[in-house]
């Protein structure tokens, strides 16, 4: 079963946005959560269409992968310098 782009995107951005004061990046598998009934696959098409439509950026420590809101967080200032 394939999740409905749009609407899986606006579950995601709600979920960053209600969470942001506490932390701002967040792992794959707190996504994962958020679909129980998905395939990771399906969770990861629809992480990448909100970090092309630069809405969700990813950090990667090299070991990590992390995803939170475009420009929030620690690191949000610093970017493109």
């Amino acid at each position: 079963m394939a999740i409905e782009l749009e609407s899986a995107k606006v579950v995601i951005l709600d979920f960053l946005t209600a969470k942001t004061g506490a932390k701002s990046k967040f792992y794959f598998n707190d996504f994962t959560k958020l679909f129980p009934d998905e395939k990771g696959r399906e969770v990861k098409k629809v992480l990448t269409a909100l970090v092309k439509d630069m809405k969700v950026e990813y950090w990667s420590s090299g070991s990590t992968t992390m995803y939170g809101l475009y420009g929030a967080g620690k690191q949000g200032g610093a970017e493109g310098e």
